[in-house]
């Protein structure tokens, strides 16, 4: 079977539990576990709005896992460990997808094998992710608003959503399209986007870099108002 990573995303209301969700964040359940096929994790916070933002979203959290197969990856979905997070959640989501092509490293790892060709036609989700160099995270900050508004209501966008390990300087983003044309034309003809890909290589603020894409095959909870055909 082929390796299975899943983004779930968790939303709480309420002081208590959103204040419960930062410190598990802090220290995750997984750490110190051994859990069977699980090759690749990380605890995520969120910004604020769609989560371009320096300002933390504390009621949202992520997780991503990546196990090497579907079924080890639904032994943990349906496990204790993972109803800490979804028993005091408003709403949550967990979005199973594989790997279509990713480039670049994560933490010094290259946690995704790819196993599917991509399908213009199929849904698409993108995983981006950057270790910004402090000296230039004034002027990265400085182009992220342009080209966040630029996502609204752009056509394919399910759900996008702006996440990291560590506000301002490790950086993640996470997108959801109908079909990969829709997030292709939005990469190489927005104009905003562009720009940002062009200032990246021009500044090089990125000290580690990933591009990643997916196609989604399942998704579950009440979160993402979306279910894949």
């Amino acid at each position: 079977m082929p390796q299975t990573t899943i983004v779930s995303f968790f939303k709480y209301k309420g002081f208590r539990h959103q204040w419960q969700a930062f410190v598990r964040m802090g220290r995750p359940p997984l750490l110190n576990q051994t859990i069977e096929g699980l090759t690749f994790w990380k605890a995520l916070g969120s910004g604020s709005g769609n989560g371009f933002s320096i300002w933390p979203d504390f009621s949202m959290f992520g997780l991503l896992t990546v196990f090497n197969s579907e079924k080890e990856a639904s032994a943990f979905i349906n496990s204790d460990l993972i109803k800490n997070y979804t028993e005091t959640a408003e709403k949550f989501s967990h979005i199973w997808m594989h790997s279509v092509k990713a480039h670049g490293q994560w933490s010094k790892q290259e946690p995704f094998i790819s196993s599917e060709k991509f399908n213009e036609e199929k849904p698409l989700a993108v995983i981006t992710r950057a270790t910004i160099k402090p000296k230039l995270a004034y002027k990265f900050w400085k182009y992220v608003p342009s080209v966040s508004k630029s996502m609204d209501g752009y056509n394919g966008l399910i759900f996008t959503k702006g996440i990291g390990e560590w506000p301002i300087f490790m950086q993640a983003t996470f997108s959801l399209w109908e079909q990969g044309s829709q997030m292709m034309d939005y990469a190489y003809k927005n104009p905003k986007h562009a720009e940002m890909v062009k200032k990246t290589r021009e500044l090089g603020w990125y000290s580690e870099e990933m591009f990643s894409r997916f196609h989604p095959f399942k998704i579950e909870g009440d979160l993402i108002d979306y279910r894949i055909r």
